[in-house]
């Protein structure tokens, strides 16, 4: 077994939003990416695997301003159970990884820590590195299937509930900002870039509360207010998520777009999970039509966006195995 840093200490059940499996190990792991930043994952292993012997792996990115303990735990764990060696990870700058000043949003790190990641859960004795996929979930989609233009390492690729965010932070919300509008919040950035350095430190967002609330603020719009359910409420909270990036991470993201080559994935598959309901679900039919084959939508009936975080009842696990076993194999 290769690794420059790795942990082994047991995950704490009580760290999780979730309930830990009875049927599963959860190993707190650690690696770095070719920035020298420190990743820190959850490894999830079924307790009947055979360590003498190699299984597919998937990698699991969190939300936009999520971290490994809520959702993509929920989905590692699932797919452990499943059979696969499965690692939740959080990004740079976020959660347990390394990097400072803290909560840095950047599309160029998040799509390496997907790498990243393929390096170390491919050098794992127990992997057969031929068969290594990832599951982005929100944001992390985007970046997932970003890092597979450039890793062909990456052999199979599934979002759910995906956001581009390089598209939501340059055009708007369905792609409604103006080119003044967009002038505008550049010059604000641009603005911020020199208070930042006169303060010694970014400016950082307000983010969700630190202690989950009771009920949503009446005053929330209802995009914002289905995000405070998760985040923001007993549900999915947690206290390392946030969900705020520091102001001037908008300005890489408004610079680098994701997803450009898409089509040159092909011929490894792709699916789409959205929810029927999602109000994100734009973003993952512009990526299809955009796609080469082979590709897959496959809606949710009932979901909303959120609900593809943590909703076990309305996660297609049976997808996601039937998936990845017929396209690792």
């Amino acid at each position: 077994m290769k690794s420059e840093n790795n942990n082994t200490n047991a995950v704490d059940p009580s760290d999780l939003t979730f309930t830990l499996s009875e049927n599963v190990t959860a190993e707190e792991v650690s690696f770095k990416n070719k920035y020298g930043i420190t990743v820190a994952g959850h490894l999830y292993l079924s307790k009947d695997i055979d360590t003498s012997k190699q299984y597919p792996a998937i990698i699991v990115g969190t939300p936009y301003g999520g971290v490994k303990e809520q959702g993509a735990g929920i989905y590692a764990q699932n797919l452990a159970q499943r059979g696969f060696v499965a690692m939740a990870f959080d990004e740079s700058y976020n959660g347990e990884s390394s990097g400072e000043p803290r909560h840095i949003s950047s599309p160029d790190l998040f799509v390496e820590d997907f790498s990243a990641a393929v390096d170390f859960i491919g050098t794992r004795d127990f992997v057969d590195r031929e068969k290594i996929g990832v599951i982005g979930i929100c944001g992390s989609g985007a970046f997932s299937i970003t890092a597979a233009q450039v890793d062909p390492r990456i052999k199979a690729i599934a979002t759910a509930s995906m956001y581009d965010m390089s598209r939501m932070i340059r055009n708007g919300w369905e792609d409604t900002m103006t080119d003044e509008q967009r002038v505008q919040t550049l010059v604000q950035l641009g603005e911020q870039r020199w208070k930042d350095f006169e303060n010694g430190t970014p400016e950082l967002p307000a983010g969700f509360p630190g202690e989950p609330a009771d009920s949503i603020p009446e005053e929330l719009d209802p995009i914002t207010s289905e995000f405070f359910e998760y985040y923001g409420m007993k549900r999915g909270h947690h206290p390392n998520a946030g969900a705020a990036f520091t102001m001037t991470s908008s300005m890489s993201f408004m610079n680098f777009p994701l997803m450009n080559y898409i089509k040159t994935i092909s011929p490894r598959p792709i699916l789409f999970i959205i929810g029927e309901n999602a109000h994100s679900r734009y973003f993952s039919e512009d990526a299809y039509e955009m796609a080469a084959e082979p590709k897959e939508l496959y809606v949710v009936p009932g979901a909303r966006h959120i609900d593809l975080y943590d909703m076990t009842d309305m996660i297609p696990f049976d997808k996601l195995e039937s998936f990845f076993t017929e396209n690792l194999s």
